[in-house]
């Protein structure tokens, strides 16, 4: 390796999209009695992908295999699971499993030693049961006979992995694999987000797939977000202001009736 390939790349940014969560689907009723535990009802995958999905793919993302920049993914699941922390240290970084209830899973990405970058960390709620619109009216965890009705269960996050200063030996690997770009268009069913409740009728219908009209109206959804807390800050500074003068001149008057 060249002295200079550990010289940080200074006023440089490169980034590769990913997507984490999990896709879930019922267990038919042969599939429950064979397992070790009945009481399971739902079999699950976890997983971190790349953002784009390969052409005519039946799974979410994963057109990229990023073990050229990620060495490992350890998945914590609920203590209930034999080993709750799995280490994959090749692709697919995935870990299936079967179970009945949702929890929080921790995701713990490690870079390549080139990279000298520290680990990241996502948190994933795991979703078994269909998404319903707020408001209704239909339960939260349906049947079985209906959840099996409604199809996968698919809950998806897009990220966005962001390397500062990289070394120029790491900046030459993600150079050399330029990550697949997003569809400009939506030609499936869209992944649901809870920040977006409008989303829920486009994700119907099919293996969803995230686009760069997606990524445009996070983004958009952000700004606009961001912009309120901005006037939010302001009009509560400007609020802070009045009291703060309201209150020295009701300390200047009591002043001057103590004097008097």
């Amino acid at each position: 390796m060249a002295s200079n390939d550990r010289v940080r790349v200074r006023g440089v940014t490169i980034h590769r999209p990913v997507i984490y969560g999990n896709t879930a689907v019922v267990l038919t009723p042969k599939e429950r009695e064979a397992l070790p535990s009945p009481d399971h009802t739902h079999r699950w995958t976890v997983a971190v992908r790349s953002a784009a999905s390969a052409p005519d793919s039946d799974i979410v993302g994963g057109a990229d295999d990023l073990s050229y920049f990620i060495k490992r993914v350890t998945f914590k699941l609920h203590d209930t699971y034999t080993n709750p922390n799995r280490n994959v240290d090749k692709p697919p970084f995935e870990v299936s499993e079967t179970g009945w209830g949702e929890f929080e899973i921790t995701i713990r990405i490690n870079f390549v030693a080139e990279s000298g970058e520290k680990a990241v960390t996502f948190y994933h709620h795991l979703k078994l049961h269909p998404w319903t619109a707020a408001g209704s009216g239909e339960p939260e965890i349906p049947s079985i006979e209906a959840a099996a009705k409604a199809g996968p269960v698919h809950s998806w996050q897009y990220d966005e992995i962001v390397f500062s200063d990289p070394y120029q030996v790491f900046l030459n690997i993600l150079t050399a694999h330029p990550p697949t770009p997003l569809p400009k268009h939506r030609r499936r069913p869209v992944p649901f987000h809870t920040a977006n409740p409008a989303s829920l009728e486009a994700s119907k219908g099919g293996t969803p797939e995230f686009t760069q009209e997606m990524e445009k109206e996070e983004a958009d959804r952000l700004e606009k977000a961001l912009k309120t807390i901005v006037e939010d800050t302001h009009k509560w500074r400007n609020k802070l202001i009045e009291k703060e003068n309201e209150s020295n001149r009701l300390k200047k008057e009591l002043e001057a009736a103590l004097q008097s």
